[in-house]
């Protein structure tokens, strides 16, 4: 592709060579680059790819795009430079133009927020695909080209990775996509260049203050979705949440607003539930929709995200009763509110709860439900917490997350997570600093974290409840840099068929 055609979309400050050539490919990792192609220097987080310039023209790199002045040549180089006011956009922005603008093919809409957007983005693939649309998919768990599933391997993948796959769903067939949007990846730029027919938002709560430092950062940052929004796009809004507002207030795009509080362009309220679904009262302002549906979900914060599906579904310009039709019959999300039922009575529930907020949510699901049985029961039921915390990630959530699951649990055990390169017993002593003296000798901390499932799950009797908060679709452990296998479904199923 000519260079030239890469440069829509963003200033280039300073030129020392040629525009006029043809480029072979768009690379940001110094040890993918071939000859003829354009290398990206991105600052990055932990190394600085400007530094690695000298190698990428060894290497054969034709252009070189950067926005460090102080790696800029005086004089021509074997290269192209190109001095931009920010790599990230750049690349992004590059990345986009190279495989054909993919975007503007799809209706694609971004959801972002700290919990509930694997929910949302995955429940909407599956109702679009269900209403006989090709559907692409961009989430934690997993990637989907209309019926491809693609490994992930970031919330959000990086610029070339993401439009690559979007250029994919384009060719698939596909006429919408749903992804969820980090906040990283906004911070990052990642996402810069597409084009969205929408952006929802979830909540925010606590999360990733090891990278943002501030919540007025992180708030800031998931807030730049929707200012960059156009006005043919929607957005959709939690009004439950005191930034759902904030979110939009500077949006030109239309915006919807959700609630299962207040009154709202799309409202929820919970009639019944148990551990299987519960019956949801269901209202729109579009359309004059009230009507009463069951769904195969559980809490207030997934009436939240149905919702929001719901509202996204009525935007895209589906109608209102076919979407709860649909909804009605949609699974939970692998690792999202996850039942099991053991032989001897007992229910585990599996979930991704990784942050305070998190945790507490499905905590108090689990004690409306629990408290709304307990006239059915002889004794009360026990809630049994199995938690940890990750490693090389925010520590100041850690105590607040103990402190939560101990006042939300009859018996709550401490374990490993991801301890990545700590010490988990350093991790459990983090968590520990959130409880009393007197608190931590009513608590077992078990680093090993199958030997603490299968603790909580011996423990468990006949109507209690076994939460395994924190790994939820997660497969594996990482342990001082080396990645092993964990299922904390496989564990639980085992235990679940002991009588």
């Amino acid at each position: 592709m000519k260079l030239q055609e890469l440069l829509q979309g963003f200033q280039v400050l300073q030129t020392l060579g040629s525009t006029d050539i043809e480029v072979s490919g768009i690379q940001s990792d110094s040890r993918r680059v071939a000859p003829g192609d354009i290398f990206v220097a991105q600052a990055g987080t932990v190394v600085d790819g400007h530094a690695f310039i000298p190698q990428c023209i060894e290497k054969g790199a034709s252009v070189i795009v950067l926005d460090n002045p102080s790696h800029m040549p005086t004089t021509p180089d074997k290269a192209t430079y190109l001095l931009v006011k920010s790599s990230d956009e750049a690349l992004g922005k590059m990345a986009h133009n190279w495989y054909g603008q993919p975007s503007k093919s799809l209706q694609l809409v971004g959801v972002t927020g700290t919990n509930g957007k694997t929910t949302t983005a995955t429940l909407l693939y599956r109702l679009f695909k269900e209403l006989g649309h090709k559907v692409g998919l961009l989430s934690t768990v997993i990637n989907y080209v209309d019926d491809q599933a693609i490994p992930a391997t970031h919330t959000t993948p990086d610029a070339l990775s993401l439009n690559a796959l979007l250029a994919q769903m384009v060719q698939a067939g596909c006429t919408y996509a749903f992804m969820e949007v980090s906040s990283h990846a906004i911070a990052q730029q990642r996402i810069a260049g597409l084009e969205f027919a929408g952006a929802l938002f979830t909540n925010l709560t606590r999360d990733h203050m090891d990278y943002h430092k501030t919540f007025d950062h992180y708030r800031d940052t998931k807030k730049a979705l929707f200012d960059h929004l156009d006005k043919q796009a929607f957005a959709i809004t939690n009004i439950d949440d005191k930034n759902g507002l904030v979110m939009t207030q500077n949006t030109r795009a239309h915006v919807y607003t959700y609630s299962t509080r207040s009154m709202a362009d799309f409202r929820g309220k919970i009639l019944e539930e148990g551990f299987d679904g519960m019956l949801l009262r269901m209202q729109s302002i579009m359309g004059a929709v009230n009507t009463e549906v069951f769904v195969p979900l559980v809490g207030r914060f997934n009436v939240s995200n149905l919702l929001l599906i719901y509202g996204c579904g009525v935007a895209l310009g589906v109608d209102a009763m076919e979407v709860l039709r649909i909804l009605s019959g949609l699974a939970p999300v692998n690792g999202r509110f996850e039942t099991i039922h053991s032989q001897k009575g007992w229910t585990g529930i599996i979930d991704y709860a990784h942050t305070p907020d998190a945790v507490e949510n499905v905590l108090r699901t689990i004690g409306e439900i629990v408290s709304s049985n307990a006239a059915k029961r002889e004794k009360p039921a026990q809630v049994i917490t199995v938690v940890g915390c990750g490693g090389n990630r925010d520590k100041g959530k850690r105590p607040i997350m103990a402190r939560i699951a101990f006042d939300h649990s009859t018996q709550l055990i401490l374990t490993s997570d991801n301890p990545r390169d700590e010490e988990p017993h350093a991790i459990l002593q983090d968590m520990a600093a959130g409880l009393t003296a007197d608190e931590l000798h009513r608590v077992l901390m078990i680093e090993d974290r199958a030997s603490a499932i299968k603790t909580a799950c011996a423990l468990a009797q006949t109507g209690d409840v076994v939460l395994i908060a924190g790994k939820g679709h997660e497969d594996y452990q990482i342990i001082k840099g080396v990645k092993y296998h964990f299922d904390d479904h496989e564990i639980v199923r085992d235990c679940a068929r002991l009588v």
